[in-house]
């Protein structure tokens, strides 16, 4: 048996502990792992240390860097989140439906957990947390493989969580790491059905892809996010600088970050200037269309596929539509359905945006930056999920449950 298909084999024996453990019981496992991350937290610095030492030996770019870096603050709001969780109601167990049918069957709806989940990520070791913590309160065992840049921060946090739940009733084997960075490690998990329940992948565009169409053990699509701010010709311009600026700059290398500016052609003769100066003195490179350029003769000229690309670094695409249909037709070829945004005083044309517009997110007049789990009250999130079945969005502690019926009788049998 391999190595994967043993730590799979754990995960699944310890999930079977979990399902029976009360809330209270996961709780004080959650706070454990907190205050063992805060209590280690030079050990999981040191291990950081390591992987971008790595990483700028391989070149790796200063926002991936930031992605992957570790300090004392970070591994607090890490350690914070674990706590955001034991906060959360627990969902295993709600009723969500209960009726009698004429034969006298009483028949009830609960939320079930959805029992092994495997995540596939990239870079960021903060969703070591993050997907251990959801997944165990949710009553689920997780095996994770995250990204080879991440490995030794990956590696230490791990250990630290099972150091943690050895003090408690939640088995260790209910966290499991993949630590193989070959890409085969990936492939194998694709296809243990039967040992994992779902996939979860957490990453770039081709991380994703490769898992959507490989895996046989079903997938929860979640994360590539070419989002887009479309400032229409009312949209007041310090409102629109603020949100274009906010969206792009505050954290360029996360999916909920834009990757396209559309302006209005009106608005641009206008404004577009002083809002590329703004961009320019965050450090953003701009590639523009045509008509930017004119506007904008330092940005660099856009090609057709800087539309469909997803940087995640201080570059950002403009371009200018004529009308708003001009600026959906856009976001319906190119978006990833992750989150978009209307900046505009013309209610009709926000509703219409808001109806229209297929993601998974929609705003009016506020940054894209908000989608997230945190920001929506869920607490720390498993992922951005992109697709429409089961869970869309951000996926809090509900999204990992599945749902069983409770029937009760009194000796029906069916004619």
């Amino acid at each position: 048996m391999s190595e994967i298909k043993m730590k799979a084999g754990k995960a699944r024996s310890a999930a079977a502990v979990l399902n029976r453990l009360s809330t209270n019981q996961k709780n004080d496992a959650l706070q454990l792992m907190a205050d063992s991350l805060r209590n280690h937290k030079d050990d999981i610095i040191a291990a950081n240390q390591e992987d971008l030492e790595r990483g700028r030996a391989q070149g790796t770019s200063s926002s991936l860097l930031d992605r992957l870096a570790l300090n004392p603050q970070r591994i607090e709001a890490i350690a914070e989140g674990l706590e955001q969780i034991i906060a959360l109601p627990d969902p295993v167990g709600d009723v969500l439906d209960s009726f009698e049918r004429p034969n006298g069957l009483q028949i009830t709806k609960v939320r079930v957990p959805l029992g092994v989940i495997g995540i596939i990520y990239e870079a960021r070791p903060n969703v070591t947390v993050d997907a251990a913590g959801l997944c165990l309160k949710a009553g689920n065992a997780v095996v994770l493989r995250g990204g080879s840049s991440a490995l030794s921060s990956n590696r230490k946090i791990v250990e630290v969580l099972h150091t943690a739940l050895s003090a408690s009733p939640l088995p260790a084997d209910a966290i499991q790491l993949i630590e193989s960075a070959d890409r085969s490690s990936v492939d194998e998990m694709l296809k243990l059905n039967g040992m994992l329940d779902v996939i979860i992948p957490r990453g770039g565009q081709s991380l994703i892809r490769n898992v959507v169409e490989n895996a046989t053990v079903p997938v929860i699509e979640t994360g590539a996010g070419i989002c887009h701010t479309y400032v229409d010709e009312t949209a007041a311009p310090a409102m629109a600088e603020a949100i274009a600026v906010n969206a792009k700059v505050q954290r360029p290398s996360v999916c909920n970050s834009m990757e396209t500016l559309l302006v209005n052609t009106r608005f641009a003769a206008a404004h577009l200037g002083h809002l590329a100066d703004q961009l320019k003195n965050s450090g953003v490179e701009i590639r523009g269309c045509t008509e930017t350029v004119k506007l904008i003769p330092w940005a660099v000229p856009a090609e057709e596929q800087d539309f469909a690309t997803e940087y995640n670094d201080y570059i950002l695409n403009i371009k200018l539509v004529d009308t708003l249909d001009e600026a959906m037709d856009h976001i319906s070829r190119f978006s990833t359905k992750h989150s978009e945004c209307i900046v505009t005083e013309n209610t009709a044309n926000a509703e219409r945006f808001l109806q229209e517009v297929d993601a998974a997110a929609v705003y009016h007049n506020a940054s894209t930056r908000f989608t997230d789990g945190f920001e929506f009250g869920f607490g720390a999130e498993i992922g951005i999920s992109t697709q429409k079945l089961h869970a869309r969005g951000p996926m809090g502690l509900p999204a990992l449950t599945s749902t069983k019926y409770i029937i009760h009788g009194n000796g029906q049998i069916r004619g």
